[in-house]
């Protein structure tokens, strides 16, 4: 696609027009994505990771403007090299040659457009993971239905005020709600192979945030009537990079004390999946965005 005249591709639907040079958008994407990083990661859930790592591919730009984004290198504006349809295949025939277990695609939604074109001629042979930051349009995760096999959205807030203030994403908890129930109708109940590689299914993240421990119990409420069909993954990771320092209640890393309130808390619902260790939040690991 070389012109997109009005998008509404996610819920800001911002009706900005973009070609393959760039985008008058809030993404600031155009039509051709740019790409950050393209390599098998072993860090995501064990399911996603396994032993030969995920096929992770880290597009440029964001629909949402979180002030703690540790992609921020990345997401505020788009940097990398733009890929065209016949390069961007190569490249995931190129991850699958090196054995990953999945082809994971890393805030994909402002190049919604390219990758459903790309994936009505091409299917890897490996799963497709759609993983976001959860502000997505329902209808545009509507027509991925048959082509991702693995949703891995993050479900940030239960609250607009605090999407608004932190993410710039005052309309976060209906969209996110809402893209979620489609998630879950299109993939069902997880699947995984004798090796225990997730297959298909739904893991939805929660980033835990210093002094919004009520936001996270919240947040574990609203996915517990969803228990018996996502798995949770819970985490820990917060470091204070972006704009967090202009924000003083999230400008130092999680306590032990609100991460055992939040694990206590877990304890209540019916959510299973994996925890994350409060070790994890480190700049360590922040990918290099220079692995083309």
């Amino acid at each position: 696609m070389s012109v997109i005249e009005a998008c509404a591709i996610c819920p800001r639907k911002c009706s900005a027009y973009r070609d393959e040079n760039g985008g008058k958008g809030f993404c600031h994407a155009g039509t051709l994505p740019k790409i950050a990083r393209i390599a098998p990661h072993l860090w995501e859930e064990p399911c996603i990771s396994g032993e030969n790592g995920s096929g992770t591919i880290f597009f440029s730009s964001c629909v949402l403007g979180c002030v703690f984004c540790q992609n921020s290198k990345i997401s505020r504006e788009p940097i990398g090299k733009i890929f065209t349809k016949k390069d961007f295949i190569k490249a995931c025939e190129e991850l699958i040659e090196q054995g990953v277990n999945n082809i994971n695609l890393v805030s994909p939604t402002p190049y919604a457009e390219f990758l459903l074109d790309v994936f009505k001629d091409y299917r890897p042979s490996v799963p497709i993971v759609f993983n976001t930051g959860g502000y997505e349009s329902a209808e545009t995760i509507h027509k991925f239905e048959g082509i991702v096999d693995i949703y891995m959205p993050d479900f940030k807030y239960a609250s607009n005020t605090l999407a608004k203030k932190y993410s710039n994403a005052s309309n976060y908890l209906e969209n996110a709600l809402a893209s979620l129930k489609e998630m879950i109708r299109q993939s069902g109940e997880a699947k995984f192979d004798d090796k225990g590689i997730m297959q298909s299914g739904v893991i939805v993240r929660h980033l835990i945030l210093p002094n919004n421990i009520e936001n996270s119990f919240d947040v574990l409420d609203i996915l517990d009537q969803f228990s018996d069909k996502i798995l949770l993954s819970l985490m820990a990771q917060y470091t204070p990079l972006g704009n967090a320092e202009k924000y003083p209640e999230i400008s130092r890393r999680l306590t032990e004390k609100e991460y055992q309130k939040v694990l206590d808390y877990l304890d209540t619902t019916e959510l299973d999946g994996f925890l994350q260790e409060l070790s994890s939040a480190s700049e360590e690991y922040v990918p290099d965005f220079n692995l083309i």
